[in-house]
C-alpha cells in the first residue's frame, strides 16, 4: 500500500492529536525563542534529560534579550551537564546578535535564520513551522529515522546522497496546513514509536505503508555510522588545594574540548607533580592519587587521574598565569563546569575541612 503526501501527513496528525506529547514544557507559551532553545538543547540529547535544563533556563532568562544580557560564564553553568558545550557558546552569540540586529526578534525564515550562530537547516525549519506556522520541513534525528525507515533508505544519514534523499521526503509530506503540529508530530513518532532500538511497529500509524517494516527488518534504517576505533588520551587532574580549603580552576580556551569551561590545571600522564609544583613555584605536598577513571567524547576517550594537591601557601604566580580562580566548594559559585570536574568538586565538598 502507498500513501500520498496528503495521506501521510493526516495520518501522522491524526496519531498526534489522539497519542501525541503535549505539555512537554516548550510545547506551552509557544514562541521562536522557546522553540529556538529547546531544538538546540534537544540536539543529541533526550528529552527526559532536557526538560529540568530548561525549565531552570526559562527562568534564568525569560526572554532573549535576558540570555543576550548574561555573562557567557552564566550561561555555560546553567549548562553543565548537558554536554557538547559550543551548543550553549552559539546560543549565546546567537541572542547577541538577534537581541542587536533583529531589535529580539527571531527572523521568519529558513535562509535568514540558517545564517545564525549554532542553527541549521532543520533547526531553522522547526522554528518556522512552530512558532510561525510556516510549510518548512525539519530533518532531526528523529525524522530521519521515521523517513528512512517508512521509505527503506539505506546507508548512513551522514553521507550527502542519503541526506539528501530523506530532505527530498521531509519536504514531499510537508503539509501547507497544521505544518506547527506535523513538526512536533513527526518528532513525537520518532521519540516514542519509531525508536532506535525496539520500535512499536504495531501501533504505528504508518506501518500499512512502511518498507522498513514489510521487509521484517525496520531496525536496518538508517544505516548506522561506521565505526572506528577512538583513540585514547591520558591525563592528570590536579586538584590544587590552598590553605583556606579552595580549589584552583583554570577557565579553558573557547575553542577545543569543554571550551570556555572552568577546570582543573592538567598535566600529562607520564609528567611529574612534583616538578609541576617546582616550575610554578608552588609548595605542594601530594596528598591523595584518586582511581582514574574514563570519560568519553565523540572522537576520544579520555582517561582521567585525579591528584590532590596540598598547598602550604596560597600562591601569586599561578593566579597571574591567565584565567584562574579559587572556587570555594561549600559555597559554589555559577560556573560553566566541565561534568567530570563537576563531580570531582562535589566529591571534595565531602572531606573533612582543613585543620
Amino acid at each position: 500500500m502507498k500513501l500520498s503526501p496528503e495521506e501521510f501527513s493526516a495520518a501522522v496528525l491524526d496519531w498526534f492529536d489522539r497519542h501525541g506529547r503535549k505539555n512537554l514544557p516548550w510545547q506551552q507559551d509557544i514562541s521562536a525563542y522557546r522553540v529556538w532553545v529547546s531544538e538546540i538543547m534537544l540536539q543529541q540529547t533526550q528529552v527526559s534529560t532536557v526538560i529540568p535544563y530548561f525549565n531552570r533556563f526559562m527562568q534564568s532568562f525569560p526572554t532573549v534579550s535576558d540570555l543576550a544580557a548574561a555573562p557567557v560564564d552564566e550561561v555555560l553553568h546553567l549548562w553543565t551537564g548537558l554536554g557538547y558545550y559550543a551548543r550553549a557558546r552559539n546560543l549565546h552569540k546567537c541572542a547577541r546578535i538577534v537581541a542587536a540586529e533583529f531589535d529580539a526578534e527571531f527572523p521568519r525564515t529558513v535562509q535568514q535564520l540558517s545564517e545564525l550562530p549554532g542553527i541549521g537547516r532543520s533547526t531553522a525549519g522547526a522554528i518556522c513551522s512552530i512558532a510561525y506556522g510556516g510549510a518548512t520541513a525539519i530533518l532531526d534525528g528523529n525524522v530521519k529515522r521515521v523517513l528512512a525507515r517508512f521509505h527503506a533508505v539505506s546507508g548512513w544519514p551522514g553521507k550527502s546522497d542519503v541526506l539528501k534523499q530523506l530532505w527530498h521526503h521531509a519536504e514531499t509530506y510537508t503539509p501547507q496546513r497544521r505544518n506547527g503540529d506535523y513538526t512536533q508530530a513527526m518528532m513525537d513518532l520518532g521519540a516514542t514509536i519509531c525508536t532506535r532500538g525496539k520500535p512499536a511497529c504495531g501501533i504505528c500509524p504508518l506501518n500499512t505503508a512502511c518498507a522498513g517494516f514489510a521487509r521484517g527488518k525496520p531496525t536496518d534504517y538508517p544505516g548506522k555510522k561506521p565505526k572506528k576505533a577512538l583513540p585514547v588520551r591520558q591525563v592528570q587532574m590536579l586538584m590544587l588545594r590552598n590553605p583556606a580549603g579552595e580549589m584552583l580552576l583554570q577557565q579553558r580556551p573557547p575553542q577545543g574540548i569543554w571550551g570556555g569551561l572552568w577546570s582543573f590545571p592538567e598535566l600529562g600522564a607520564e609528567q611529574s607533580t612534583e616538578q609541576y609544583c617546582l616550575a610554578q613555584g608552588l609548595q605542594c605536598a601530594e596528598t591523595e592519587r584518586w582511581d582514574s577513571y574514563r570519560h568519553t567524547f565523540s572522537h576520544f576517550h579520555l582517561d582521567i587521574t585525579p591528584v590532590l594537591l596540598q598547598l602550604q601557601r596560597e600562591p601569586e604566580r599561578v593566579m597571574a598565569a591567565g584565567q584562574a580562580l579559587w572556587y570555594n566548594v561549600r559555597q559554589p559559585q555559577a560556573l560553566g563546569l566541565a561534568a567530570p570536574v563537576k563531580r570531582l568538586l562535589e566529591k571534595l565538598a565531602e572531606l573533612e575541612p582543613i585543620a
